[in-house]
């Protein structure tokens, strides 16, 4: 969420992070290769390795696994889009942090997309068309990109109409 909402601002969404997908994605990989490790650890190693090593190499990787899981966590944790009533304001990054801020009167043209894979669990791409300079701002692994897409239209148009 923004470190600070305007004077006179209303949140129309509270922050929205990355779909869930993005820390199965992150994970899966390495707690596989983990218990590959262990697996090839304990069954093929069994009598080569002294049981003290194969045990060091297992709290090794499992301390391994558990420092890329708190990675992948925080950056999940760090990945936020929220929509007030005067603008959109996308951040990103956890040690690096970036922040863009879409002022609701220059949203364009709000566009989604989604992967068969999107469509079953409910995620996809929201990329914001904004006047002036900016371009297109993409947001990707958004949870329910109709639901955000709606709602950043119709605050959007309160803008429009207004003018």
């Amino acid at each position: 969420m923004p470190k600070q909402l305007l004077a006179s601002e209303n949140l129309v969404l509270p922050p929205l992070h990355r779909h869930w997908i993005v820390l199965v994605r992150g994970a899966a990989p390495v707690v596989l290769g983990a218990a590959l490790i262990l697996g090839l650890l304990n069954l093929a190693a069994h009598g080569l390795v002294a049981a003290d090593v194969r045990l060091l190499l297992a709290v090794a990787t499992g301390a391994f696994v558990g420092l890329r899981l708190l990675v992948v966590g925080l950056r999940w944790e760090g990945d936020t889009l929220t929509v007030t009533d005067q603008r959109v304001v996308l951040e990103q990054g956890v040690s690096q942090r970036s922040s863009r801020v879409i002022p609701l009167y220059r949203v364009q043209d709000v566009s989604t997309a989604q992967t068969l894979l999107g469509r079953l669990l409910d995620y996809g791409t929201i990329d914001i068309d904004v006047a002036g300079a900016g371009g297109v701002e993409r947001f990707t692994y958004v949870s329910r990109p109709e639901r955000v897409r709606d709602h950043v239209f119709v605050e959007a148009g309160r803008f429009s109409r207004a003018s």
